[in-house]
């Protein structure tokens, strides 16, 4: 971090200025609301108006739009998202005047000081779904929990919740290293991949960043396993703490028993060390639901919440936002989308959506950063080609330039009948041209793709 000689802790308090750069992002709006609620003055600035920055004006949090260093005003110290750099008006000129300069994920890590229950949920991929399905169980067992997700979440309306109870629950992402600043009472390791690796130079060093990761849980803490996947498992090795393991394939201490389908859903029983805690009936799809579905009712086992709180909480569980959602019907075909952009996301998503009824599977898919799509080429091309039809839209940028001059053009070549598509547009308007009744169409990504969907639906 920069300019900060002192832990933002000493920030944190009633009466201190802060200025929020990107304020309108989905970590940083419940940040604001968070750091308000505890007493400081709070403003901050944004690219774009948003329903976002509008809900936080109506909290009397000032917004400005565009960056510029003038916005600072007489703030105590900055706060500002990954996503914006050393380079940005407001932080050069934080910088200058010498205003102390935080990353967001220091922030949430001191703010989470404060609960006697910080449940820190991380994993290459399933965090939103298992965070999601974490906040259900603690609402159901009226817990009152504060909550920040990366996605949105329809019982809360939005992805954070700022509760009064002793628990936090966070999704907790290893890109950079954010989730080091965390400080995890509980943490649950769902999967550990080669990903980020624009940041990460192999697996072995996500890993050893899983590790650490692990490594700040308290003696008293919990940390909580897959044991099916064996990056989770090697990130593990050697940690003194002891460690709670689910799973359906290998020995574990939570796992399914009685595991079928009723209409197609998963329905089982959680054992935990043998012993029955829980009867869940999930009304999401796929085999990866059933081990998110594990994570959180470890989760709160160890944090003493009733197995009814799980039973109640998972059965009201439909998905989050952007997670394998339902959007409409056009023209007699079901259209989905999801944020699937790893291949092993790809994979659970297209295997379990090929289980379900329809004439075909038609998957719109945007890769999702330059440097991810180059790395993981092989694996990409391997998923594609488990649909009927595949869409291929340019590659999602995010905060890349095209240093390495690919194209989503290039995965077509090697995907038989793939369609490249260079812009949205003429995503929808080959989705328009070759949607049948009993299609099963999916929008996947984690960029813009799902517009590609929406207009499609505007034209129904």
């Amino acid at each position: 971090m920069m300019n900060n000689p002192k832990p933002i802790r000493e920030y944190l308090v009633p009466g201190k200025r802060v200025h929020l750069v990107g304020i309108g992002g989905v970590s940083m709006c419940p940040l604001a609301e968070v750091l308000r609620g505890m007493g400081l003055r709070v403003q901050g600035s944004d690219m774009t108006e948003s329903d976002t920055v509008r809900r936080l004006r109506g909290l009397d949090i000032p917004v400005a739009i565009g960056h510029n260093a003038d916005n600072l005003g007489d703030c105590d110290f900055v706060v500002r998202t990954a996503a914006v750099h050393d380079g940005n008006p407001e932080i050069a000129g934080a910088v200058a005047r010498g205003i102390p300069v935080y990353e967001r994920a220091q922030a949430w890590g001191a703010i989470m000081q404060h609960y006697p229950n910080a449940l820190c949920i991380s994993g290459t991929h399933g965090k939103t779904t298992t965070t999601s399905m974490c906040t259900h169980i603690f609402m159901a067992a009226e817990a009152d929990p504060t909550v920040m997700i990366g996605g949105t979440l329809p019982l809360l309306h939005s992805g954070y919740r700022v509760g009064n109870g002793d628990t936090i629950i966070l999704e907790s992402c290893e890109y950079c290293n954010s989730f080091l600043s965390f400080f995890p009472t509980v943490a649950v390791i769902l999967n550990v991949e080669a990903d980020h690796l624009d940041f990460f130079k192999d697996l072995n060093d996500i890993e050893h960043s899983f590790h650490q990761f692990a490594q700040l849980v308290p003696p008293a803490g919990h940390v909580i396993v897959n044991a099916d996947n064996q990056g989770a498992m090697d990130s593990v090795q050697g940690l003194e703490h002891p460690i709670l393991t689910f799973g359906l394939e290998r020995p574990a201490d939570c796992t399914a028993s009685n595991l079928h389908e009723e209409d197609g859903l998963p329905v089982f029983d959680v054992l935990i060390h043998g012993q029955p805690y829980a009867h869940v009936t999930l009304h999401v799809y796929g085999r990866h639901n059933v081990l998110n579905a594990l994570a959180a009712a470890a989760a709160a086992h160890v944090l003493g919440l009733p197995g009814s709180a799980v039973e109640e909480g998972l059965a009201a569980f439909t998905g989050a936002g952007r997670r394998f959602e339902h959007k409409g019907t056009y023209h007699g075909a079901e259209v989905y989308d999801d944020y699937a952009h790893h291949p092993d996301e790809l994979h659970a998503l297209l295997t379990t959506a090929k289980e379900l009824p329809h004439k075909r599977l038609v998957v719109a898919f945007q890769p999702h950063t330059y440097s991810r799509t180059a790395k993981l080429f092989d694996r990409f091309v391997e998923e594609l080609k488990i649909p009927d039809v595949a869409i291929l839209a340019e590659i999602y940028a995010a905060r890349e330039q095209n240093t390495l001059g690919i194209s989503s053009s290039d995965l077509c070549r090697n995907i038989p009948g793939a369609i490249y598509c260079s812009t949205l547009d003429k995503v929808t308007e080959e989705l328009r041209k070759i949607a049948q009744p009993g299609d099963l169409i999916l929008t996947v990504g984690a960029g813009d793709i799902y517009r590609a969907g929406d207009k499609l639906l505007q034209e129904a």
